[in-house]
């Protein structure tokens, strides 16, 4: 039998069974609140609804569940809790057949199938299906972060970022790969790693139709195609792709070097740049190559060195055409055609291709010498130095002439060497043309033009245009004679003069059997 609701209200014409019900229906189009809380002065339609809101003052909770003895303020959250426990989810979705514990959670959920957004944003009216959503969002006009973490202060939007932050400072990694049992802190990091097992790419660019295993990388890929570069530094101007690199980009402003060693406390601008240092301690080589079995600690140098097995050089001088395995390699090279060298030193102002140079070149300014060799402690600024002064203790030469078999220690030795066979000059006098093997010996030759005898004796002022010259000489005064016949014992002042003197040995071996 049908209830009669002889109560109708004027505005909407929804009816009522009691006139107070009508009564407080119609505050609802009046805006009339007569029920205010003494505590923080919110009014309310209804006298349950204030009751029920001094509850979040007080503290009470008056509705216990009787599974996990957890409490609520109001009984219709106890009614929802419960369906935690049983699994009971009465509301279904028309479209899909997906279930739901709350009628909201139903209500919100159509809207994907409607596409209604009811709640805009007043600033850039972007839309939204749940208000929440639009609450959070605004916080990104109005700059506020509520949640606050409260070991480094550092704030949050939303309170889930707070939470995974936490486990930043905990260490608490919640979500394991179940194939290599591996941990994350974000559950989509797992979803993300699962796809390297599974190998599935499931995003897709339309242009290149190349695949991605996350959306964020086929988002940064896309602008490959479309040139856009949407962050820009306020200081250079400079434009980035991603954010991640702007940020990156702005600490060479600010200087700021967050990412420290925990074994010598270097800093770093780039937390994988403190990843790749960590391996000099850890001697870890991740990368190995398929071929030798070789291992490296970067993954580029692992693909420069694939190159060396397959010969590949896919980086084109436009010049001279010569070919290169690195597009660094290939930028420096193209220096030598431009003439550029924006590499400067702030003390003497020289300038240098590769920044390389440049950090080798300060140590002349600040003696530096980091690279100490381990059998006679000799310290060097460059580390090939080191590597060419370690074989006088290997005694390896691994550059061999390919005309005499002739073998160095030292590459730009064989290239010295093999002007002897080849009788290239490539050093040229500018006053009378003559050419030399070596630039050392034009720059003596030079000094002769110039009348210019920069190495003076200090014992008694004869000057002379060569050093090595000056050293000889110098043995007058000292008396040292450093180069002995095997033979005999004598001593003598230069090298020369034993070699000519060893001459007399070898004769008069000689002589008694050609008289005999």
């Amino acid at each position: 039998m049908q209830k009669h609701k002889p109560f109708h209200c004027s505005e909407c014409q929804k009816c009522f069974t009691v006139k107070s019900s009508l009564v407080t229906h119609m505050r609802i189009h009046t805006g009339h609140k007569p029920f205010q809380c003494s505590e923080c002065l919110k009014c309310f339609i209804e006298k349950g609804s204030l009751v029920k809101h001094t509850r979040v003052h007080t503290g009470h909770k008056p509705f216990q569940c009787s599974e996990c003895l957890k409490c609520f303020i109001v009984k219709s959250s106890l009614v929802k809790h419960t369906r935690v426990h049983t699994g009971h989810k009465p509301f279904q979705c028309s479209e899909c057949q997906k279930c739901f514990t709350e009628k909201r959670s139903l209500v919100t959920h159509m809207r994907i199938h409607t596409g209604h957004k009811p709640f805009q944003c007043s600033e850039c009216q972007k839309c939204f299906t749940e208000k929440r959503s639009l609450v959070t969002h605004m916080r990104i006009h109005t700059g506020h972060k509520p949640f606050q973490c409260s070991e480094c202060l550092k704030c949050f939007i939303v309170k889930s970022n707070l939470v995974t932050h936490m486990r930043v400072h905990t260490g608490h990694k919640p979500f394991q790969c179940s194939e290599c049992l591996k941990c994350f802190t974000v559950k989509d990091q797992l979803v993300s790693h699962i796809r390297i097992h599974t190998g599935d790419k499931p995003f897709q660019c339309l242009e290149c139709l190349k695949c991605f295993t996350v959306k964020g990388s086929l988002v940064k890929h896309t602008q490959v195609h479309t040139g856009d570069k949407p962050f820009q530094c306020s200081e250079c101007l400079k434009c980035f792709t991603v954010k991640d690199k702007l940020v990156s980009h702005m600490r060479i402003h600010t200087r700021d070097k967050p990412f420290q060693c925990s074994e010598c406390l270097r800093c770093f601008s780039r937390k994988h740049s403190l990843v790749r240092h960590m391996r000099a301690h850890t001697g870890d080589k991740p990368f190995q190559c398929s071929e030798c079995l070789k291992c490296f600690t970067q993954k580029s140098h692992l693909l420069t060195h694939v190159r060396t097995h397959a010969a590949v050089k896919p980086f084109q001088c436009s010049e001279c055409l010569k070919c290169f395995t690195q597009k660094g390699y290939l930028v420096s090279h193209m220096r030598l055609h431009t003439g550029d060298k924006p590499f400067q030193c702030s003390e003497c102002l020289k300038c240098f291709t590769q920044k390389g140079y440049l950090v080798s070149h300060m140590r002349l300014h600040t003696g530096d010498k980091p690279f100490q060799c381990l059998e006679c402690l000799k310290c060097f600024t460059v580390k090939g130095h080191l590597v060419s002064h370690m074989r006088i203790h290997t005694g390896d030469k691994p550059f061999q002439c390919s005309e005499c078999l002739r073998c160095f220690s030292r590459k730009n030795s064989l290239v010295r060497h093999m002007r002897v066979h080849t009788g290239d000059k490539p050093f040229q006098c500018s006053e009378c043309l003559k050419c030399f093997t070596q630039k050392s010996h034009l720059l003596t030759h030079v000094q002769t033009h110039a009348a210019v005898k920069p190495f003076q004796c200090s014992e008694c002022l004869k000057c002379y245009t060569l050093k090595s010259t000056l050293v000889i000489h110098m043995r007058i005064h000292t008396g040292d004679k450093p180069f002995q016949c095997s033979e005999c014992l004598k001593c003598f002042t230069q090298k020369s003069h034993l070699v000519s003197h060893m001459q007399i040995h070898t004769r008069d071996a000689v002589e008694p059997q050609n008289s005999s």
